[in-house]
């Protein structure tokens, strides 16, 4: 064995890339300076906290203490809640409730903090029908609306934790909840809500009266929106999937935050701010734009096995600003079902909050599906029926593509036999090969694009399609056949484990599909092989299809295990159908000997070359003469 010889030259670069590394660590390492900055920010925050833990200490103390309104007692408040000591000495600083209902929505809004506590959509029922538990978007603490307050005497407090007056009053039908924080009789800060009937909208505004001589007006106020959003569907996957915050610009133009661990935005000129779950969203809109908005979404769904209590973490940071020394903004809330029929009727972009699509494929959602869906659903009792009719009318609109893809196919199975003498007569010149083949294709009237083309044209209704389904609120909780949910999956056995990628239950529309997909490869995949020539230097398609036929059943069984049943009822039926209108047309549409009988008879007829197909030709002459040079000089 020969013996190793010593590399100097190895540890020379060992000694180098160690070298760069110690370099990189030193010059990562923070300067003092740097080191000063977070140690003080660190120290404000915990100032901060401290401040804020005193205020709500303070604040408690008035709750329980009858002498609160003794002169003794109110100073020993104003040293930590200054001014806004007065609110504490009010009989309405206590924790109690007013709630406000129509038949649509009942909210409970808290005296501390003058904010929502309890949001419960009514006529909506969590995780199944039958449940008894109705959906609540807010409860148990899981929301917080809070205003960071800089006073004139540099005292930083939240909303929070002072307590508010409540009045409620009725205008017409129109339930109204004035929240006053007060600094005295005539100046405060006011919640004011406004709930109407038969809506899922309310009214909201913030304003302030006289209190420019207790707030730092030179700064805006940050107005705090957190939600913890609870779990409502029966698939916690599915449901955190569609769980985002989707906001809009002044201009119309909408974004979303998008499904990564932890993601944040910061736009600016922010008209509407939602907090969108699955099947339901909390809307905040506002008639003054927000200047900036700081917009954080943390998805706490890190073991689906464990994590199935919330779904997403939202929160919003949103500056409003004072104008003459006062803040005035006027905006709308919105709890409710993220129905795009609903949404789309307040004329105010919302329809954006649904998922359809961008571009073309929202456009077919917005202006096809859902308007043919609807009409379908309003005399078709049952929903899984409205399914089934819906795909038939797909895929028969559909049919002419399908028709020409099967056609084209089967031109180029009738023209394999001479392109294979043209790839063994040329099988050592490559360009010649692709020359001839071109002329016969010409000669032959035959496109070799025109099979991708109907297959391109399907895309747009395939993913439009995939975007629709998840996102028809009309599915959820409605039963068909095994099915008890369509907008969820349709368990048929529940596992003692837990696969992953798949679940810990097997869905059996997703199986049924996978098996029509499979039976619609094999049917579709020999002609595909004996219509596509073997190109020079490209892989082999006829071994990579055999390989699709099963690979493909088997993403759609796992990807779509967890998904909407109704979704997978479609392409079930789709695939049948398809498979269905394929043997039509090869058995009694398409002959392939009338085809073959066209192709030579357009061999016969003289052709002109098109301007395009003369373009080409020149391009691989000059290719081919080039070539032919380069050879000479060797």
């Amino acid at each position: 064995m020969e013996e190793k010889k010593f590399d100097i030259k190895s540890i020379i670069g060992f000694v180098l890339i160690f070298g760069i590394m110690v370099w990189i660590m030193y010059q990562n390492q923070p300067s003092e300076k740097e080191l000063a900055e977070k140690k003080a920010k660190q120290e404000q925050v915990e100032k901060e906290a401290k401040n804020q833990e005193a205020v709500a200490k303070a604040v408690a103390t008035t709750v329980t203490d009858s002498t609160v309104a003794d002169t003794a007692q109110l100073e020993k408040l104003k040293g930590t809640l200054g001014n806004f000591a007065y609110s504490a000495t009010l009989p309405s600083a206590k924790n109690e409730f007013t709630t406000i209902e129509n038949d649509f929505l009942s909210l409970k809004i808290a005296n501390k903090g003058g904010y929502i506590v309890d949001a419960t959509v009514k006529n909506f029922e969590q995780f199944e029908k039958g449940s008894g538990s109705l959906v609540k978007i807010i409860k148990d603490n899981n929301a917080s609306l809070n205003l960071k307050l800089q006073t004139q005497d540099n005292r930083s407090l939240d909303t929070k934790n002072l307590f508010f007056e409540p009045t409620l009053t009725n205008e017409g039908e129109n339930q109204v909840l004035t929240m006053r924080l007060k600094s005295s009789a005539s100046a405060f800060l006011e919640y004011r809500y406004v709930l109407k009937p038969n809506e899922y909208m309310l009214d909201f505004s913030i304003r302030t009266q006289g209190m420019n001589s207790v707030l730092n007006t030179s700064k805006p106020l940050d107005l705090e929106w957190n939600l913890k959003t609870y779990r409502n569907e029966k698939s916690v996957t599915y449901e955190n999937r569609y769980a985002e915050i989707v906001f809009e610009y002044e201009n119309g133009k909408d974004d979303y935050t998008g499904q990564s661990g932890l993601s944040e935005e910061n736009p600016s000129d922010v008209t509407y701010v939602a907090f969108k779950q699955h099947f339901f969203t909390s809307i905040l809109l506002t008639d003054t734009p927000f200047a900036s908005a700081k917009l954080t979404s943390e998805n706490l769904v890190k073991d689906e096995k464990i994590d199935t209590v919330f779904t997403k973490q939202f929160k919003a940071v949103l500056p409003l600003a004072f104008k003459g020394g006062e803040v005035n903004y006027n905006m709308n809330w919105y709890y409710g079902p993220a129905d795009y029929s609903i949404l789309n009727e307040y004329k105010r972009n919302l329809d954006e909050v649904i998922p359809l699509g961008w571009g073309i494929f929202g456009w077919i959602n917005r202006y096809v599906f859902i308007p043919t869906y609807d009409f379908l659903s309003s005399f078709i009792g049952s929903f899984g029926i409205v399914i089934i009719v819906f795909t038939i009318l797909v895929r028969l609109v559909m049919s002419p593509v399908t028709y020409k893809s099967y056609l084209s196919q089967a031109k180029m199975k009738v023209l394999r036999p001479e392109i294979n003498e043209l790839g063994e007569k040329f099988k050592n010149d490559p360009m010649k090969k692709q020359q001839e083949t071109m002329k016969l294709y010409n000669k032959a009237g035959v496109n070799p694009m025109a099979g991708c083309l109907p297959a391109l044209m399907q895309i747009p209704v395939f993913y439009a399609l995939f975007q629709f389904f998840p996102s028809a609120i009309d599915l959820r909780q409605k039963s068909f056949l095994w099915a008890d949910d369509l907008s969820s999956f349709d368990s048929v056995l529940n596992l003692p484990f837990y696969i992953p990628f798949y679940g810990n239950h097997v869905s059996l529309f997703p199986i049924l599909a996978s098996i029509a997909i499979f039976f619609y490869m094999k049917m579709t995949t020999g002609d595909q092989q004996m219509s596509a020539p073997q190109q020079e230097g490209m892989p082999d398609m006829g071994k990579i299809m055999k390989v699709m036929i099963y690979i493909s059943p088997l993403m759609m069984l796992f990807f779509f295990n967890n998904y909407a049943s109704g979704l997978s009822l479609y392409y079930f039926i789709s695939n049948t159908i398809t498979i269905g209108i394929m043997l039509v047309i090869k058995n009694y549409i398409v002959d392939e000997k009338k085809i073959h009988a066209q192709i030579q008879e357009n061999k016969a007829k003289p052709k002109t070359e098109s301007k395009f197909q003369r373009k080409m030709r020149e391009m691989m002459e000059q290719a081919e003469a080039q070539k032919a040079l380069q050879n000479k000089k060797k």
